[in-house]
């Protein structure tokens, strides 16, 4: 079952590369952003409405706090928006790249948003990212300093919409995943009349405008699938197997690599969350080893007792009555 669910969030992150990749090359095209992130979520929420809906009824609505449903969605349709905004103007490895400043950024708020143990690993692992992210934005590296700073925000954006995720990890995923297609279809429906444009799109643009949301539901799907059977203190490292996708699709798609000191400084971001995540991993080995070694000698302690009872009382004799 641990495999499984290894392959399948691999093949979701690969998935979600692909919406990445088409989405940048409609922005680039000249779609706007808004109408790119309109036609995701519409198709996402369509998809699960038809798929999920009908299993679960009513049910797929039952939340324990709305608001923070709402919350959630409304940051991931800011992760969202910010993100496309990005890819218009960096290569889809250096945006990808600083996306995954994100999770160092959830390290450094955890204490005090999520009130965990500050952790020495974690806050190496938070400057190393940092560390990282200065070789990616250097002066030299002929990035857009608009896509840099958006970059940045997109990466907090990011880390504010995972903690968000973890208020509400007492819905059910499947709700969760619900909830904020439904609200990001809702908000960009209603500011549609202000930035609809109608693109002068071939059949084929228009196939892959549409397909952004298929990518998106299926990406997601499977991720909900590979947390269902893989722990994610698991599935956590593997998630940087991503940069792999954005960089050999950006490079097949857009002729687009990484030059030689940016792939340090990606490399340095992804090694920074991989220690961290594997830190993470030694961690929780470390507790459920404990717990069960603490279980065991409760449960000798307990077998000890009675037969010292045994002994002191001995056996009932034959024919009484207990």
């Amino acid at each position: 079952m641990t495999g499984s669910g290894i392959l399948l969030h691999i093949a979701g992150l690969w998935l979600l590369s692909t919406l990445d990749a088409s989405g940048k090359w409609l922005v680039m095209a000249g779609v706007p952003v808004l109408m790119v992130a309109w036609v995701r979520y519409a198709v996402h929420i369509a998809l699960m409405t038809a798929v999920v809906l009908p299993s679960r009824g009513k049910a797929i609505f039952k939340t324990q706090s709305l608001a923070r449903q709402l919350t959630r969605g409304l940051l991931m349709i800011a992760t969202t928006v910010l993100f496309f905004s990005v890819l218009s103007r960096l290569p889809l490895a250096e945006a990808t790249a600083m996306n995954f400043l994100a999770p160092l950024f959830l390290m450094a708020m955890a204490p005090w948003l999520l009130h965990e143990a500050h952790r020495l690993h974690r806050w190496l692992g938070v400057l190393a990212g940092f560390v990282g992210m200065l070789i990616v934005v250097r002066p030299g590296a002929q990035l857009d300093p608009v896509g840099m700073g958006l970059g940045l925000l997109t990466a907090l954006a990011f880390a504010l919409f995972q903690i968000a995720t973890r208020h509400v990890a007492h819905d059910d995923p499947l709700t969760t995943n619900y909830y904020g297609g439904l609200f990001g279809t809702i908000a960009l429906t209603l500011a549609l009349p202000w930035f609809w444009e109608t693109p002068d799109l071939s059949l084929w643009q228009w196939l892959l405008l549409i397909s952004t949301g298929v990518t998106g539901f299926l990406g997601h799907w499977l991720q909900i699938a590979a947390y269902s059977k893989s722990p994610a203190t698991l599935l956590a490292p593997f998630s940087y197997l991503q940069i792999v996708a954005a960089t050999l699709l950006g490079w097949l798609v857009f002729d687009q690599l990484p030059s030689p000191i940016t792939a340090i400084g990606i490399a340095l971001i992804c090694l920074a969350g991989l220690g961290v995540a594997l830190g993470e991993v030694r961690m929780a080995f470390v507790r459920s080893r404990t717990a069960l070694l603490s279980k065991s000698e409760t449960a000798t302690h307990a077998t000890y007792a009675r037969s010292e009872t045994q002994d002191d009382t001995g056996p009932s004799a034959p024919g009484s009555v207990d």
